[in-house]
């Protein structure tokens, strides 16, 4: 009995690893190939749009930039022509031409003064 019972339990032992043997894990994956290929080209597309987004704000940075720049140019040059235009009012006054007239020796003849009229 000792040896027919030795020979049963080595035929049941023989049988479990057999079968222990033969399955085979499935994994099972938390995405399908289908899905991480979506990911992937969802994820490629939201760093595109960040990319393409900072670079237009670069761009609009730039161009503000250079406009200040310009807006800067055009008020200090304002404000040249604004003192040049006093400079001319004060050089162009009656009494100051006169002086040079009378320093350059003309005289003043009131019979021989033309009045020319604009249009």
């Amino acid at each position: 009995m000792s040896n027919l019972a030795r020979k049963v339990l080595e035929q049941q032992q023989a049988e479990q690893s057999v079968k222990i043997k033969r399955q085979v894990k499935i994994k099972k994956s938390w995405l399908t190939p289908g899905e991480k290929i979506i990911g992937v080209m969802f994820a490629g597309m939201v760093c595109f749009g960040a990319i393409h987004l900072i670079s237009d704000q670069s761009k609009i940075y730039e161009a503000n930039k250079d406009v200040q720049a310009v807006q800067d140019k055009i008020n200090e040059q304002e404000k040249v022509n604004g003192d040049l235009e006093v400079q001319v009012s004060e050089l162009s006054s009656y009494d100051r031409i006169f002086a040079k007239a009378k320093k350059m020796g003309l005289i003043t003849d009131e019979n021989n003064v033309k009045v020319v009229q604009k249009k």
